[in-house]
């Protein structure tokens, strides 16, 4: 396959990659399309493998990688010419500019120096470098380092962009920050992204659609609807007051009840019981209920549960 029309812009089936007698991917299956892709995992878990395999460093053992309708690695340069890759380590030599490093770059990928000089201060405005752009990297904080790593990557406009932890080293602040950037490309600028993280509250900021792998193998995928799915005959509760007498009777009537992080309660409902009768005692208990819904599985739950942490 070489370019053109194509069902997904990343197409991996039955992957495979050994480093020698290590077996880094075990049959990985990966379709994407668009949107914000998380990809969850333990570190260590083939997360980066995986990224760098689509950019065609790694060669498969078994099975077929297709990006962008190029077959990999046959075509990695034209694959990296659409796409684009934040790597999990440092980049930038200390003795550069932003702006110097980032036309370096361009010119790397085929753009003129005039055109590679013009985007970069584009992209540096984008990632909020403006500032800085004339510096020399070694004065850097982490954040900036960050930022113009990310900075690197779209430089040449792509259609993909691979991030491998890209909130590194950030403090809270900068990393929210980020993670709104990531997000503006995916939603706004509709960039497909694949974002890899071991950090589960950075994946569900910004992805939609999210894989779980761990030890090699592709242990879950969905949407977070799919993954969070409801559980059976458990309610989330919220009274307005008298919580402690109201959960005292709600146990009296049978039903399991504990108090979550947020305050509110959880109800399980046992067989042959109605959730009906929750409204009624908390009419008893001289109070109301201010929040029923069904309770779902976190995203935290599935992800322990999917890497065998759960128990």
């Amino acid at each position: 396959m070489t370019g053109g029309f194509v069902d997904y812009l990343i197409d991996i089936k039955d992957l495979e990659v050994h480093y020698g007698s290590f077996h880094a991917l075990k049959g990985v299956d990966l379709q994407i399309n668009g949107g914000a892709v998380g990809l969850l995992g333990p570190n260590g878990a083939g997360k980066s493998t995986l990224m760098k395999t689509i950019l065609g460093f790694n060669r498969p053992s078994n099975g077929t990688v297709n990006i962008l309708g190029y077959t990999m690695p046959e075509h990695a340069l034209e694959v990296r010419q659409r796409l684009g890759y934040m790597p999990e380590r440092e980049v930038v030599s200390p003795n550069i500019s932003a702006v110097s490093f980032l036309t370096y770059c361009g010119q790397l990928l085929g753009m003129s120096r005039v055109d590679a000089r013009e985007r970069c201060h584009e992209v540096l405005n984008y990632v909020g470098l403006e500032e800085n752009r004339y510096r020399n990297t070694e004065t850097y904080s982490t954040g900036m380092l960050q930022r113009l790593k990310l900075a690197q990557a779209l430089i040449h406009d792509p259609q993909v962009l691979l991030l491998d932890e890209p909130t590194n080293g950030l403090d809270p602040d900068s990393r929210l920050e980020m993670l709104d950037l990531v997000r503006d490309l995916a939603v706004t600028r509709k960039v497909t992204v694949l974002l890899s993280s071991h950090l589960l509250p950075d994946i569900q900021y910004v992805c939609d659609y999210i894989v779980i792998i761990n030890e090699g193998d592709m242990v879950k995928q969905g949407n977070v609807e799919e993954l969070t799915e409801k559980h059976d005959k458990q309610y989330e509760v919220r009274v307005r007051d008298n919580k402690s007498q109201y959960m005292d009777r709600v146990v009296e009537a049978g039903f399991q009840c504990g108090e979550m992080k947020n305050g509110n309660l959880w109800v399980s409902q046992p067989n042959g019981e109605n959730p009906q009768a929750l409204f009624e005692i908390a009419k008893h208990c001289d109070t109301q209920v201010r929040h029923f819904h069904p309770s779902r599985q976190t995203l935290s739950e599935v992800f322990m549960h999917a890497v065998g942490k759960d128990s």
